[in-house]
């Protein structure tokens, strides 16, 4: 909001009681009871994929966000930006647009997720030069090239964060016949996980509920069998940003070429991902300071992980 800064920064989750179909959660508390919910209260994302999977969820959890942005008993409603996936059809743009509405915006404007990404990033997309902004959220990646305020080319895949924990929660079944959930998978891939081979082998102890018995186990597992289990979702990420590269108009590809890519998003905090995509394409991969709200650059370097032994536990 104008003169506050960011006021809600919530996961787009709820949790709904069945039995007489009321929401008990919002947002981090919702999160918070994922996989350890009673079988009466469905946790889940009324938003998957970047487009609304559950209507009434999603203007249920978006006018809960207005009312605690603004304030329930604001004099005029307010103006919303929403950012949608690239690829969005002409359908699933205007059921965004409704439940804004119902939620209790007074305006709407609608706008591509890398073009919104790109302007939190700093870029000047006014300009002619070419910008390429590789924005990787929580259930999709969408790979532009943006120049005079508009996109020139872009495209929209199903490949998220949220992918590579489903991904992490694959391997381990397969490898090691545990199953684990959707949290631990997130913090085994944000603890130990790597897009790319670095030399180092951290290890965690995951506890989770054996395949074969029933009961609970654990098992060890190291960087380098993260990595194999993310390998599928990053090489399709990789394909695409090499697929719109090879489409750029020469004089756009040379702006880039100049001036590098431009990573954002949650997901694009797995440690090496832009050391992947500069390996992939042959050019610098920059990360935002806070990629999950894209607010500046942060320069050359890699991303920083924060310090931690050698070997963590779940």
């Amino acid at each position: 909001m104008k003169n506050r800064g960011v006021v809600i920064n919530e996961p787009a989750v709820i949790a709904v009681d069945e039995t007489n179909n009321r929401v008990v959660a919002v947002g981090r508390e919702a999160k918070a009871m994922l996989g350890r919910s009673p079988r009466n209260i469905r946790t889940y994302h009324p938003l998957q994929y970047g487009v609304i999977a559950d209507y009434d969820a999603t203007e249920y959890m978006l006018r809960h966000y207005i009312q605690k942005a603004v304030g329930r008993y604001m004099p005029g409603k307010p103006r919303v930006i929403v950012s949608v996936p690239s690829g969005v059809t002409n359908v699933e743009r205007r059921a965004v647009m409704e439940a804004i509405i119902q939620a209790g915006a007074r305006k709407i404007v609608v706008m591509e997720e890398p073009l919104a990404a790109a302007i939190g990033a700093g870029l000047d997309i006014a300009a002619s030069n070419g910008s390429m902004v590789v924005d990787l959220g929580g259930g999709t990646t969408n790979v532009a090239i943006l120049s005079l305020s508009g996109v020139v080319i872009s495209e929209s895949l199903r490949v998220g964060s949220h992918t590579f924990d489903e991904a992490i929660i694959r391997y381990l079944e397969r490898s090691k016949a545990i199953t684990i959930g959707c949290h631990t998978a997130e913090e085994l891939k944000m603890l130990i996980g790597t897009a790319i081979a670095d030399g180092r082998s951290l290890m965690a102890d995951v506890r989770g509920r054996s395949t074969e018995t029933g009961l609970p186990a654990e098992a060890d597992i190291d960087s380098q069998e993260i990595r194999r289990a993310l390998r599928e979702p990053l090489e399709h990420i990789v394909r695409v940003v090499v697929s719109i590269l090879e489409k750029t108009p020469p004089e756009l590809a040379a702006d880039i070429a100049d001036h590098g890519i431009v990573l954002t998003g949650g997901g694009a905090v797995l440690d090496g991902f832009d050391r992947l995509i500069a390996r992939a394409t042959g050019m610098a991969a920059y990360l935002c300071d806070d990629p999950a709200l894209v607010r500046g650059q942060r320069g050359r370097q890699g991303p920083v992980r924060n310090g931690q032994a050698e070997r963590q536990f779940l």
